[in-house]
């Protein structure tokens, strides 16, 4: 005599069940792996961007004599022409052909991040402003730092309303602020 359980492929539905809620927790173990990624390669930017930028801030200290205020101004991007300067490493130099040899370097070390894939379209904008009128000693410097992101991102009003390189929802951007006293 067979007996028949009415419970049959019961187990079946089980492993079923089983196998669609570890398909879902791999999907998000997946997905969580991808933001990380993601996350590690925007700190590895924003290091990238601050070294730089500390980078063209320390050559600015060295570089303290008079005649400083207009020396690194101006706004450069990896596209920039590094050009030809006289190297300043044994030669007397002026303070004009060291902040040229400055920024050659520079541009040259900004071309050099894009090329590893860490610093996407960089550009650079410098701006020293003398702390009070009429003192040609002290001064605020402002370096900005814009690189073109992998992902899009809504910018906060304060980042949109600084001015360098070119403004879209992919654009990221550090400011350096910093304070320079010249030698007298």
């Amino acid at each position: 005599m067979i007996k028949h359980s009415e419970q049959q492929g019961f187990t079946l539905i089980e492993v079923l069940i089983a196998f669609v809620i570890l398909s879902f927790g791999l999907l998000g173990a997946v997905a969580l792996q991808a933001k990380a990624k993601q996350a590690s390669f925007d700190a590895l930017q924003r290091s990238a961007a601050i070294a730089l930028g500390n980078d063209i801030l320390q050559r600015m200290r060295a570089n303290d004599s008079s005649g400083f205020a207009g020396l690194y101004n101006g706004e450069f991007s990896s596209q920039s022409s590094a050009g030809a300067t006289q190297p300043c490493f044994n030669a007397a130099c002026s303070a004009q052909q060291i902040a040229a040899f400055d920024k050659q370097q520079w541009i040259r070390a900004i071309k050099a991040r894009e090329n590893t894939g860490t610093l996407d379209d960089a550009t650079v904008c410098i701006n020293s402003t003398p702390v009070a009128a009429g003192n040609a000693n002290e001064f605020n410097i402002q370096v900005v730092i814009s690189w073109q992101g992998r992902q899009e991102f809504s910018a906060s009003e304060e980042n949109s309303d600084v001015d360098c390189g070119t403004a879209n929802d992919s654009r990221r951007l550090v400011v350096l602020d910093s304070y320079i006293y010249l030698r007298s």
